[in-house]
């Protein structure tokens, strides 16, 4: 399976690849090749039109924007043209190198040379000549371009600026409801023309059958679609035995809404096909689909971000969920209405006034306020719930619970500018904010249903949930997401098309220009080169190297020492293909790597160290070792550091630099023979020939001793204690060290305890000097004459207490060597 997958990803990563590469390895042709010559005199005639244009500032903003389009066309032709002759001005440049530089005044050039540059001067400037020529033409082109740009921007915040008459003022209200009057005058004009044509009617009887097939499909499409696809989908993610149930109830589950735009759409081929609609009527029928879109992914969305009881799986954003669907159904239901308005008021001849389009404009914002400032306050509530649940779902809820606050200063702020007759700027506030928790949920949903795809192709549960690749999906998704954030928020696509280019033209580092797709080129390349190297270090290790005679640690030296190898060769081919030239980073590289060298220093020896290690191989996995006090078995060797294995279950990491410049015992290195060296020790007076013999005795008789070199018993001191003796033998695997030494020592217990022979402990014999002087000097002083005793059993009033008799100081007793000859005396 994992060769398969590798396989796999190995022909989609060519596929990949296949355009990037084709693009840069075929870079020279392209830089020869123009599809045509380019006419300057027509550009210089639509450059001074462009110019005057801009200069009058009069046309409108869609008139900029074909002009703007014309001149980025050619603003592409001059840029393809600013590479023209490439190949050959590189040729003509090394020629001229060839022949040296230019001498000095003093000293005379040959003239066959003096010639020679004087002609391949000449032919440079001549290949140079379109080249420079393209170059001035793409700045003028670039100028133009910008300044459109500036003049859309800058009438953009003026119309957003504007100050309307207030929609407050029941004076303006007339002049709204006049255009709703002359709005249906207009509809019913152009049904009544249209019905009084004999040809219209005509058609309309001969399309009468398609008419009431195309309704009545499209009203059960609409009241009965969206029911039958949710429980449809609600049947399929009950499905426990399905293992991919929740991505095929999430595909399913987009019949809410892709089956009532069906029915909308049926709806307006009835009202095109009737032959009865004039432009009012078709603008309205055109909104229809539209205004459908808005009303049911609404509703689909609040289904899925604020699933019912019935539905557990999905995310958690508020704890009251049928309220926030309601908001939400209602936003995307005004949503619809305010698509009719834009149809509806669009094609109003002469157009609205500034009042009539304020009280058009205001009621839709007030409501949709409303909806927005609760469902704000509901995400808000949940910034403080999750404290217990770990630290990621603590951050996503204050994510939500930042979200909501947004929704609420937005829909607070809103009302307040259209009430003062900043009605444009309220519209251009409020329908954004929508837009963007709209697309909030959809990322949030995405982001779910391919977590639930890696899930259910990697089978890892609801664990899986928080691996690393789910988390880089949502990640990913989250930056595709910001060019609709920015058109969401009024961003002409020209603007990103703009920002685009610049980034396709990429940025200056040490003279190589690096580019985003250099890069993407350079990750396709070092991936395949990567995967390839891990293909080939897996037949190694399972198919080849095991035939050979190397052992484990060389068969583990070779592998890693080809992985290292491959992703060096990867890495120089994908820099080499995206056309990163590196003598130009050179001097870069040698500056960072001066302070690199003083940061890394350490890194790189333990990485010197580690190719050391796999190359001259004096320790290798499975060995038993020593090495700064660590003893354990070596389980891996990586490049900054080797992976030891204590005999308590620990593991050591030890630096590679430390088992090169230090001091390394490997016990099992070559084989697994060790010495054992055990100390016995007997009491004295013990036979210690027959202490000898038993204990060769109880060794020779042990499995894993070998006999040649035969174990020896040596007598080896007379020790403060006890008779010591030492058993050394040779194991045939010193693994089993502990098991044979505690073997031994349980038969020499056995042993002589049978025999007699005592198995003595540490004695100290104390002698006292002058016992008799210290046994007088603690006897009791006599009472003094004519002092009374005190009675021995007190009274029932006096408490008892034990008195201690008097201490005798130290310097009351003093020594005299006579003492001691009348005590040997008695």
């Amino acid at each position: 399976m994992r060769r398969a997958l590798a396989a796999a990803l190995l022909t989609l990563a060519l596929i990949l690849a296949a355009g990037p590469l084709t693009g840069v390895l075929s870079g020279s042709a392209l830089a020869q090749e123009v599809e045509a010559p380019i006419d300057y005199t027509i550009w210089e005639r639509e450059a001074q039109a462009a110019e005057e244009a801009l200069k009058s500032a009069k046309a409108s903003n869609k008139a900029f924007e074909d002009l703007r389009a014309k001149v980025v066309e050619w603003r592409q032709g001059f840029d393809a043209a600013r590479a023209v002759n490439a190949p050959q001005i590189e040729v003509v440049q090394a020629q001229i190198a060839d022949l040296g530089p230019v001498p000095g005044e003093e000293a005379a050039e040959a003239p066959e040379i003096a010639a020679k540059r004087k002609e391949l001067t000449a032919a440079l400037s001549r290949l140079q000549a379109p080249g420079v020529e393209a170059v001035a033409a793409y700045r003028r082109a670039d100028g133009i371009v910008k300044q459109i740009d500036k003049l859309i921007r800058d009438r953009q915040a003026r119309e957003l600026l504007r100050l309307m008459p207030t929609p407050l003022n029941p004076l303006h209200w007339p002049s709204a409801g006049a255009v709703l009057e002359q709005g249906g005058k207009t509809l019913w004009s152009e049904i009544n023309t249209n019905w009084s044509s004999d040809a219209r009617r005509t058609d309309l009887r001969n399309n009468l059958l398609g008419i009431i097939l195309s309704l009545g499909v499209a009203l059960l499409l609409m009241l009965r679609g969206p029911g039958f696809m949710e429980r449809l989908s609600r049947r399929l993610q009950d499905r426990t035995a399905m293992r991919m149930r929740h991505v095929v109830a999430a595909v399913v589950s987009l019949g809410q809404v892709i089956v009532p735009v069906f029915g909308m759409m049926l709806v307006h081929l009835a009202i095109t096909i009737s032959e009865m609609a004039g432009p009012r009527l078709l603008a309205l029928a055109e909104a229809l689909p539209v205004a459908a879109f808005s009303f049911f992914s609404a509703r689909w969305l609040a289904s899925w971000l604020f699933p019912d009881e019935k539905r557990t799986h999905g995310p958690n954003l508020t704890d009251r969920p049928a309220e926030a669907r309601f908001h939400v159904q209602m936003i995307g239901l005004l949503q619809a209405v305010e698509e009719f308005r834009i149809a509806f008021t669009t094609e109003v001849r002469p157009p609205l006034s500034q009042a009539a389009q304020a009280v058009w404009l205001t009621p839709l914002v007030l409501i949709v306020a409303i909806f927005l400032f609760r469902l704000g306050l509901l995400l808000r509530r949940q910034r403080l719930v999750g404290a217990e649940e770990g630290d990621a779902v603590l951050f996503r809820n204050r994510m939500i619970g930042l979200c909501g606050t947004s929704i609420v200063a937005a829909a607070a702020i809103a009302p307040l500018l259209a009430v003062v007759g900043y009605v444009t700027a309220a519209n251009a506030l409020i329908w954004p904010v929508v837009g963007s928790a709209a697309l909030i949920g959809v990322i949030i949903l995405l982001q779910r249903f391919l977590t639930d795809i890696y899930v259910a192709v990697t089978r890892t549960g609801d664990e899986g949930r928080e691996a690393l690749i789910p988390v880089l999906t949502g990640f990913l998704i989250a930056v595709a997401s910001l060019p609709l954030f920015a058109l969401t928020w009024g961003a002409r696509p020209a603007d990103l098309s703009e920002i685009w280019a610049r980034i396709q033209a990429g940025v200056t580092l040490g003279g190589a220009r690096i580019s985003p797709t250099a890069i993407l080129t350079l990750f396709i390349v070092f991936v395949i080169g990567y995967m390839i190297t891990r293909l080939v270090q897996g037949a190694l290790r399972s198919s080849i190297l095991p035939r050979t005679r190397l052992d484990k640690g060389a068969q583990n030296a070779a592998v890693s020492g080809l992985g290292y190898v491959g992703i060096f060769l990867s890495a120089l081919a994908a820099i080499t293909t995206a056309g990163i030239d590196l003598s130009a980073l050179a001097i870069v590289a040698g500056a960072l790597s001066v302070g690199i060298g003083f940061g890394l220093q350490n890194i790189v020896q333990n990485f010197v160290s580690g190719i050391i290690l796999l190359i001259e191989r004096p320790i290798s996995e499975g060995d038993m070792i020593e090495v700064n006090g660590q003893f354990g078995t070596v389980k891996g060797i990586s490049v900054r550091s080797t992976w030891i294995e204590t005999f308590d279950r620990t593991d050591v990491i030890v630096p590679n630099a430390d088992l090169v410049s230090g001091v390394v015992t490997n016990l099992t290195r070559g084989n697994l023979t060790g010495r054992l060296i055990l100390p016995v020790g007997v009491a004295y007076g013990s036979d210690t020939r027959k202490v000898q013999t038993i204990l060769q005795d109880i060794v020779e008789g042990q499995n894993l001793v070998l006999v040649d070199p035969a174990p020896k018993v040596q007598f080896v001191g007379l020790g403060a204690d006890s008779l010591n003796f030492e058993i050394r033998a040779i194991l045939s695997d010193v693994n089993f060290k502990l098991e044979v030494q505690t073997e031994i020592l349980h038969q020499v217990v056995e042993r002589f305890a049978a025999e007699g022979i005592e198995i003595p402990y540490a004695q100290r014999d104390i002698w006292i000097r002058n016992p008799l002087r210290i046994e007088r000097a603690e006897r009791p002083r006599p009472a003094a004459p004519g002092k009374k005793k005190s009675p021995a059993v007190p009274n029932d009033a006096t408490e008892t207490k034990a008195v201690a008799p008097d201490p005798v100081p130290p310097e009351s007793i003093n020594y005299d060597p006579r003492d001691d000859e009348r005590e040997e005396e008695e």
